[in-house]
């Protein structure tokens, strides 16, 4: 089946469904969105059928409802995509509308090569209802009809449909193939006035002139229609034109077998007068059993029943539709009569096909740009996710729109680092491809846990890992994130193990909380650094810290237990001297579950003693928060504000 039979497919759903139930749909049949639905390109009939599969899968619909509503919504499509015309003038009424389908696909055909349509015929019958035949060697198809016919009636003849099937059956015809048989009964009623009745054109009837007793010769029948065959009920040849010899090639005698010489091409079907009578209003093609240099020479034409003789004619002309098939034939224009527009038709169609030539490369390219263009996208995106590793959304988004980026000072915010415990000795020890693979397994965790928190990973150099929180998206809930992921990291640090020793390796944390200043540095291979005494602290933090162990200022502690949602628990661990920074009191962040007080006189003794354990003995202790007006915190507030060295990390 040919483009056309899936653009209509997606039409309908769009319409009917929507964008995501099409996309659902693409994705369950498995087909290409730009590729598989180009107009001009034939399609094997599994690719079709699995589309139409998709549908019913998607709208939970039975196949015959899905295929009834395509027909008829195939004829919506067709009158949209410039067949009106056509179709509306293609009959006087619904029977010969469809009597003269069989004629509109014959030349479809030359558009389409190769089609494979469907074949009609209709019979009226005494109850002014219709009995109407469906030809197909596709099987299962027919609900198609039941939709087409109401969908006919309605928009071309202003008439209501009644369609009731009656039979179907299969037959095997010419060539092996299968060919199933559908019977309908078609009661048509005239919508505005409700009354059954057919709508039949009312032609005069004109008595042909003839003289009494005037007859041409045979010889000048034959001249005059070179193309034509007159056969007897046992398909024996009685006369046939002086061109018929000449595209068989050879002498014809009266007797000769049509059957022997010809195949009916269209419809589908085996070669007995029966058969013929039935068909008598379709078009028939009769291909040529001899061929040509490989090529096969087709008559088209009509079959007229003489009764007075009880001989059947066919009237034909050479099926050619492009230059290319008349010297592939072996045939001039000159060998068509001066009266059969089949002339014409070649010299049009060659010029068609051109216009074909260039539709279908311009359906090519338009589906290689989108592709491309999707590429582009995904090309894009990628480049967009990379962007936001390297910098915070926000500041990414900013670059991106060509809006310049300037330094902002952040009034309060918490920087985690931490180091690996030995990482000098392990490094010394290993091939540099352990160390790289040790360093990518534990930061792949470590870069994990950030997306579960409001965290932004700064920076690594080395074994140091720095996140950041508060920057550069403001926040009061700084140093909540930032403990939840130091917790989080230590037992993910645990998980990995030393090339060395092939025990877990444990980490050092340090946290601080305090003003910073960040902005983007450099053009080429642009970073989002931050500056500012808070961060040289927190690396003070990390640097005296304790293995395994997660350190923090007194700062960041203050923040944690003054939040009244805090569950965090901390261990005093002393003044202590701190490179840089003096005596400062600094905390350990022992785990998370309970509300601790302040006062040292509060008891913990309902606290499991892995939370509170002491590092020098077991005993539970009470948790010390120093207070900010102490003379260290003061000293230190002095040296951040008096300080004008910037540190980067």
């Amino acid at each position: 089946m040919y483009g056309q039979i899936h653009l209509c497919v997606r039409e309908l759903v769009l319409e009917k469904f929507g964008q995501e139930a099409w996309d659902k749909i693409i994705e369950q049949s498995d087909l290409n969105d730009e590729h598989d639905f180009m107009v001009f390109h034939k399609y094997s009939d599994e690719c079709t059928f699995g589309l139409i599969g998709a549908v019913c899968k998607v709208s939970g619909l039975p196949l015959a409802d899905v295929l009834e509503v395509f027909g008829e919504y195939f004829l919506t499509y067709c009158m949209r995509h410039g067949y009106d015309k056509m179709l509306r003038t293609l009959g006087g009424d619904f029977i010969s509308f469809v009597q003269n389908l069989d004629s509109l696909h014959a030349l479809l055909s030359m558009t389409y090569k190769n089609i494979s349509a469907p074949s009609f015929r209709c019979e009226r019958e005494t109850d002014g209802s219709v009995t109407l035949h469906y030809y197909t060697i596709r099987p299962g198809l027919y609900p198609i009809v039941l939709g087409l016919v109401k969908a006919v009636a309605r928009d071309l003849y202003h008439q209501a449909a009644s369609v009731k099937f009656l039979s179907k059956s299969q037959h095997i015809i010419e060539g092996g193939k299968t060919q199933e048989h559908v019977i309908f009964k078609v009661q048509l009623v005239d919508v505005k006035d409700q009354k059954k009745q057919l709508s039949v054109r009312n032609l005069e009837v004109f008595k042909p002139a003839v003289r009494e007793g005037f007859q041409i010769s045979a010889d000048q029948f034959c001249h005059a229609f070179p193309y034509h065959i007159i056969f007897n009920e046992r398909l024996e040849i009685q006369q046939c034109g002086r061109m018929i010899q000449r595209v068989l090639n050879c002498p014809i005698c009266v007797g000769m077998k049509m059957s022997e010489l010809f195949d009916i091409i269209h419809p589908i079907m085996k070669f007995t007068i029966e058969n013929i009578r039935t068909f008598i209003n379709s078009v028939f093609m009769l291909g040529v059993r001899i061929r040509k240099n490989g090529h096969r020479f087709t008559l088209k034409g009509q079959m007229i029943w003489l009764e007075d003789i009880k001989h059947m004619i066919f009237i034909s002309s050479p099926r050619i539709s492009s230059l290319t098939e008349l010297m592939e034939m072996n045939v001039f224009l000159s060998d068509i009569p001066l009266y059969d527009v089949t002339r014409e038709l070649v010299l049009l169609n060659q010029q068609r096909i051109a216009e074909i030539d260039v539709a279908k490369q311009l359906d090519e390219t338009t589906a290689k740009l989108k592709l491309t263009s999707k590429a582009l996208e995904n090309e894009q995106k990628k480049t967009e996710e990379l962007l936001s590793q390297m910098l915070p959304k926000k500041i990414a988004d900013d670059l991106k729109n060509g809006r310049q980026v300037k330094a902002e000072k952040f009034e309060t915010a918490t920087i985690l680092f931490t180091d690996i415990v030995t990482f000098t000795n392990i490094a010394s020890a290993c091939p540099p491809m352990d160390i790289v693979n040790l360093l990518n397994e534990l930061y792949n965790r470590f870069d994990q846990k950030t997306n579960d928190y409001e965290v932004y990973k700064v920076e690594t150099i080395g074994d140091a890992y720095m996140v950041v929180s508060g920057v550069p998206t403001k926040t009061d809930k700084h140093a909540q994130p930032v403990a939840d992921f130091a917790m989080e990291i230590v037992e993910e640090a645990s998980k990995v193990r030393s090339p060395i020793t092939g025990k877990p390796i444990q980490i050092r944390v340090g946290i601080h909380s305090g003003p910073v200043v960040a902005g983007v540095v450099g053009k080429k291979m642009p970073r989002y650094c931050l500056f500012g005494d808070t961060v040289n602290t927190a690396s003070r933090m990390e640097s005296h810290g304790v293995p395994g162990r997660i350190h923090m200022s007194g700062s960041t502690a203050k923040v944690l237990m003054n939040d009244d949602k805090s569950d965090y628990i901390l261990r005093d661990r002393g003044v202590i001297e701190v490179k840089g920074k003096g005596s400062m009191n600094t905390y350990i962040l022992v785990g998370k579950g309970i509300k601790t007080l302040h006062e040292p006189n509060d008891s913990f003794n309902d606290l499991p003693i892995a939370m509170t354990k002491s590092k020098t003995n077991d005993k539970k202790q009470p948790i010390k928060i120093t207070d900010t007006n102490s003379n260290n915190t003061k000293q230190t507030k002095s040296k951040i504000s008096k300080s004008s060295t910037c540190v980067l990390f």
